[in-house]
């Protein structure tokens, strides 16, 4: 079976491709957490060399919300308006009573036709009803035609950094109903180091709908694990949820990919699903973690089972050089890889 050609964009950690009519459109967390950018290609394969654009920087430092450590944007179609969310907080600093920095989930919207040349405008803070850690916001709309909004965010009276919730939206930033908590990290996999459940991203397939995300601490115990309800549930309603007992994405240590994980979902030309995710080649990180540049994007190929459960594998080995790379390549240097993607 030929390799993909992986990474598809060097040290952008919580990636995030939205397939348009005009190609691939690329975010993710751009390294000095200071700006949210813009890339597109033909082909996932193009994106590494296409041309970044940043469409928004953060306010000036100490002057407020928006202004410190811009995390984990996504871009939506919704309606017909471009529509990002990101997380971002008002200080480096952490909040001693929540042990977590201070983040919120904010708003943009463009109703320009492009993008990357369209104006954006911000909408402020996404109001959750709980002044508390928030972050990795994600969005679609159900079979209803209403759009739906899914993030996570801290419980001071939950153990742990954050739970999955889910609400009704009455605009891209506004939520139309009290939120409801989907899940909290309560499986010894999900609590390694750090006690959280983030980055969720939904996957519709047949008559079930899936939500994947990922917990624990962000070294080599980082995983996937993943929410299930039927496509005709109330998608509100707790009950209508089943978590796989087992992580569905892990670390694969003989092509030296660790800590796979805060995905997102596309498609190929041709129909076929596709998991975007990042991952680092090497353990040993110097200095903070959060600061290590590089946890790239990758990308993998799902398959499905007979009963409509979507099967991920594990982590794709890298077929490109990548930055302190110590992959395991073939003796003669020579990789079947798939340039059709």
């Amino acid at each position: 079976m030929a390799l993909l050609p992986n990474p598809i964009v060097l040290q952008r950690a919580d990636p995030y491709v939205l397939r348009t009519d005009d190609g691939y459109l690329f975010t993710g967390s751009y390294p000095l957490y200071d700006r949210i950018t813009l890339r597109r290609a033909d082909r996932l394969s193009g994106l590494q060399a296409a041309e970044e654009h940043t469409i928004w920087r953060k306010h000036d430092s100490g002057s407020g919300e928006m202004s410190e450590l811009i995390w984990a944007p996504e871009i939506h179609r919704v309606d017909g308006q471009w529509v990002i969310y990101f997380a971002a907080a008002p200080t480096t600093e952490i909040d001693q009573q929540a042990d977590t920095f201070q983040h919120r989930v904010f708003c943009l919207t463009c109703d320009d036709a492009d993008p990357i040349t369209g104006t954006w405008t911000e909408r402020g803070k996404v109001d959750t009803g709980m002044d508390t850690f928030a972050l990795d916001a994600t969005t679609f709309v159900y079979t209803d035609g209403r759009q739906y909004l899914i993030w996570a965010q801290q419980d001071l009276a939950i153990e742990g950094h954050s739970n999955l919730y889910i609400a009704r939206m009455a605009n891209p930033w506004t939520l139309e109903t009290e939120p409801v908590m989907l899940s909290k990290p309560e499986l010894d996999w999900e609590k390694i180091r750090f006690i959280v459940e983030e980055g969720p991203a939904v996957l519709k397939y047949d008559d079930r709908i899936f939500v994947t995300f990922s917990a624990s601490g962000t070294g080599p115990e980082y995983a996937m694990g993943m929410l299930t309800a039927s496509a005709d549930a109330d998608l509100l309603d707790p009950a209508s949820w089943t978590k796989s007992p087992e992580p569905v994405f892990t670390s694969d240590e003989t092509v030296r990919q660790f800590g796979p994980g805060h995905n997102s979902f596309t498609k190929t030309d041709d129909g076929r699903d596709v998991l975007i995710y990042h991952c680092r080649n090497y353990v040993e990180i110097l200095g903070d973690p959060l600061f290590d540049p590089n946890r790239h994007a990758y990308m993998g190929l799902i398959e499905w089972a007979e009963d409509g459960t979507p099967r991920f594998g594990t982590p794709q080995m890298a077929t490109r050089f990548t930055p302190a790379t110590t992959d395991v390549l073939p003796s003669d240097g020579r990789l079947n890889v798939d340039e059709s993607l």
